[in-house]
C-alpha cells in the first residue's frame, strides 16, 4: 500500500496550530470533514472513542490517530506538521509535533492495518521525520511523504 493512494497533496497541513491533543483532534477532524463530506462530528468521536483504547502517540513526536467510518468509500489520509509540539499522552511521554491522520471505511479490516503499517514504517525512518520538521511547504511535505513510499528516486508531481 503506497503513502500517494491514501494522502491528497490537499491533505497535506504544514504548520497547525493545536494548544491540546483535543484541540488536535478537533482541527483534523474538522479538515478532514471538508475532505471527506463526513460529518465532522462523527470523525472527531471515532478519534476520541479509539484514543479512550489507548493513545496513538508512537513516540519520537509522532501519532497516527485513526478510526472506522462508516460511509467512507476508501482510505483517506490526512498529514500535519504542528507549529510546536503538544502534550498527547505518547508513549515515551515526548511533545508530538508530526500527525497523520487515518480514516478508513468500516469493513476495512487488512487494508486499514496495512494502510497503517504502512504510515507507522514511513515515520519510524528519522531522517524522513527530520526532513518533515524541517519543510514548510505543503508541496514539499507531499514530495517527502509519497517519494518515500514510491522508492528512492520517484519525483512527486
Amino acid at each position: 500500500m503506497e503513502i500517494s493512494t491514501l494522502l491528497a497533496p490537499e491533505a497535506v497541513f504544514p504548520s497547525l496550530k493545536a494548544n491540546s491533543k483535543k484541540q488536535l483532534l478537533q482541527e483534523l477532524a474538522e479538515r478532514a470533514a471538508k475532505l471527506t463530506g463526513l460529518p465532522e462530528r462523527r470523525i472527531f468521536d471515532t478519534l476520541i472513542e479509539r484514543e479512550r483504547l489507548g493513545t496513538t502517540g508512537m513516540g519520537q513526536g509522532i501519532a497516527i490517530p485513526h478510526g472506522r467510518l462508516a460511509g467512507l468509500p476508501k482510505i483517506v489520509g490526512l498529514f500535519a506538521r504542528l507549529e510546536s509540539g503538544i502534550e498527547y499522552e505518547a508513549v515515551d511521554g515526548q511533545p508530538v509535533d508530526l500527525v497523520f491522520l487515518l480514516l478508513a471505511p468500516e469493513g476495512a479490516g487488512a487494508d486499514h492495518l496495512k494502510a497503517l503499517a504502512r504510515v507507522s514504517r514511513l515515520l519510524r525512518n528519522q531522517q524522513t521525520c527530520e526532513k518533515l520538521r524541517a519543510a514548510t511547504k505543503p508541496e514539499v511535505l507531499f514530495a517527502l511523504l509519497t517519494e518515500k513510499s514510491n522508492g528512492a528516486n520517484s519525483q512527486a508531481a
